[in-house]
């Protein structure tokens, strides 16, 4: 059962149209696969989020 996806409102412009142009390209595919660009996209902001200090933690 397929399910609708609705528009994300972060993306806007050209972003959202790369968005979109790879997600169709990327569904052509066999198998869905991230270019090494966008691993390492993930991999600084998954850093960046273990790395992260709350505001209220900075002064202890």
């Amino acid at each position: 059962m397929a399910t609708t996806i609705r528009t994300s409102p972060e993306l806007w412009g050209e972003e959202a149209r790369k968005f979109d142009y790879e997600a169709s390209e990327n569904g052509k595919k066999p198998t869905p696969q991230l270019s090494r660009e966008d691993e390492q996209k993930l991999r600084e902001f998954f850093q960046r989020s273990r790395d992260f200090i709350f505001p209220w933690q900075k002064n202890s």
